[in-house]
């Protein structure tokens, strides 16, 4: 990449061609194509080791562990969660015929706010479904002694944590369940692909089969399930990326320590990582001081194409099919938050242009 070449918000790894192409023997040599093939299989253990998670199931993408989670935990009752997220989110919730309740967001961290989230539980909540916004772990702690006084279960959407560690183990081994993306754009991808967490053993094969049809072998149902299996061909593109993931990280950390040390923070709020986090340097958002400032940054940044994204916008209580309650600090933050470039292969020049358009 060059200084004068557009600059997307994020930009897709791709590990070389000919180590995509010798997985892809293999995919021929066994001619299997899906239906958790040995391509998968290995990811998974491979995966496991690199996340420190005693259990995994790789799916078709981040949405549909959300969805089983849901049908398998939340009842059709009334399921607390954040507005301020990407919508597949709340859109998973009304889509398993449940109802989300909303609760505001804490302006720092980003995250559900944990003090919030009693008042607004009724007989009918059966979840709490947060999301570890932007990679950054929601009050954990809080949440869990929140459930469990109320016998709720807790289930994180944490689409944009992998290897995130939070007081030194996985962010993915906290809540019933867990979900995580591999969509294109994340820093682990399949091309499309998502990935399921939980420590309960009955409820991990509950997920599993869930997954598959519902499917005991060939002939037999444990019960009901619908398609959640990757194939072989997106297995073959993570292991290829796997081994790169040290390599990906530290290059956005030094984007990303570039923006905090030359960015001038006089009218701008960076986000606040929480204590104890090791962070995975997924996303780096700034907050304006009013939707407006953002809006001519945007425009400016255009001009010169670089291309940040409003990202999470607009706070889901907005959205027609959606609670209409009020959540000032989420609608808000929704309106002044701005997603600066950020990838793997980010240069200095390019990282100095968008400093100097912002501090401008």
């Amino acid at each position: 990449m060059k200084a004068n070449d557009k600059i997307n918000v994020t930009k897709t790894f791709f590990p070389p061609l000919e180590e995509y192409q010798k997985q892809l023997e293999r995919v021929w040599k066994n001619e299997w194509l899906t239906n958790r093939g040995e391509l998968l299989k290995e990811l998974e253990e491979k995966l496991k080791l690199y996340l420190k998670v005693p259990n995994i199931i790789v799916m078709n993408n981040g949405t549909v562990p959300i969805q089983i989670a849901l049908k398998l935990l939340a009842n059709q009752g009334e399921v607390i969660t954040t507005p301020f997220s990407y919508v597949a989110t709340s859109a998973s919730i009304v889509w398993e015929n449940c109802t989300p309740v909303f609760v505001d967001i804490h302006p720092e961290y980003l995250t559900i706010d944990e003090t919030k989230i009693e008042a607004a539980i009724t007989e009918k909540t059966t979840c709490i479904l947060a999301t570890h916004v932007f990679g950054n772990p929601c009050n954990i702690e809080a949440i869990e002694a929140i459930a469990q006084k109320h016998q709720l279960k807790v289930i994180y959407d944490a689409a944009h944590c992998f290897g995130v560690m939070y007081k030194d183990q996985s962010v993915f081994n906290y809540g019933d369940v867990s979900t995580c993306s591999f969509h294109a754009t994340k820093l682990f991808h399949t091309g499309e692909g998502g990935a399921v967490f939980c420590k309960d053993e009955e409820l991990q094969h509950k997920m599993f089969y869930s997954h598959n049809f519902g499917h005991k072998g060939p002939l037999d149902f444990y019960g009901l399930g619908i398609n959640g299996k990757i194939s072989e061909l997106q297995a073959a593109m993570g292991l290829c990326i796997l081994p790169y993931m040290n390599q990906i990280i530290h290059a956005r950390k030094r984007t990303i320590d570039c923006y905090n040390n030359q960015l001038n923070f006089k009218n701008l709020q960076a986000l606040k990582i929480r204590e104890e986090t090791n962070w995975n340097y997924s996303y780096y958002p700034v907050i304006f001081e009013n939707e407006e400032k953002l809006l001519q940054l945007q425009k400016k940044m255009n001009d010169k194409n670089i291309f940040p994204r409003r990202y999470f916008y607009p706070s889901l209580n907005t959205i027609n099919y959606l609670n209409k309650a009020e959540m000032p600090i989420s609608e808000s933050v929704a309106k002044r938050i701005l997603c600066l470039p950020l990838s793997h292969c980010m240069e200095d020049l390019q990282t100095q242009i968008i400093v100097q358009t912002i501090n401008e």
